[in-house]
């Protein structure tokens, strides 16, 4: 699934591309399982149009586009949601991967939307467990209210993480998953870490391994 890798390239890419244009049109899916708004797709679009993006804000394996006013719309990737802009290469998880030259926007897009200078770019999800949401403000409600420090933005310090890791009685990567201890890491990075530091999923833990974590 989208790690935080994957979800920041597509910040980067929303920042770079995206930033101080004005969103001319929007399409949301008529899909209520992905697409988590009360008030309907339509009043969606509607609240989109119109509407400048300020900036492109990410927390874990979330991610959320600032406008010039509320509301916003945030993105849980889950386990194959991808940003897609149209005629920029943007790194992405590969089973994450839809045909988007072939067909565009792709018939897996969630939220398309086309921008005041021509550029367009789409939320896709081919396996329908991404969320898309419309929030008046992301970072003070779940999910991501409920995310620990972000690996990349937030780093602990080594005290702080021997105090909370000592309050924690499971595995080391169970724990690393727990997005609410620290936000962003999935599998492959979880692995790749332990890997690192020469730590086995299954020990303890010593007390001079802590900071090599």
């Amino acid at each position: 699934m989208p790690e935080l890798p994957e979800v920041e390239a597509a910040r980067r890419a929303l920042e770079e591309h995206c930033v101080g244009r004005r969103i001319t049109r929007c399409a949301v899916a008529d899909d209520s399982k992905v697409v988590v708004v009360a008030a309907g797709r339509v009043a969606f679009e509607r609240a989109m149009v119109g509407r400048t993006i300020v900036a492109a804000r990410r927390r874990g394996k979330n991610l959320w586009l600032r406008l010039d006013a509320p509301p916003f719309p945030s993105f849980q990737f889950g386990m194959a949601g991808a940003i897609y802009i149209k005629g920029v290469a943007v790194t992405k998880y590969k089973r994450s991967a839809v045909n988007s030259e072939d067909e565009w926007p792709s018939k897996y897009s969630k939220f398309f939307v086309e921008l005041d200078d021509g550029l367009e770019f789409s939320f896709t999800d081919k396996r329908r467990f991404a969320r898309v949401r419309l929030f008046n403000d992301p970072e003070t409600v779940p999910p991501i209210s409920e995310l620990g420090p972000d690996a990349l933005f937030e780093r602990m310090s080594v005290d702080n993480f021997v105090e909370s890791l000592s309050r924690k009685k499971i595995g080391i990567k169970a724990l690393l998953l727990d997005q609410s201890f620290i936000s962003g890491i999935g599998n492959w990075i979880a692995d790749e870490v332990l890997y690192q530091v020469l730590v086995q999923k299954i020990v303890r833990l010593a007390p001079n391994e802590i900071p090599e974590l």
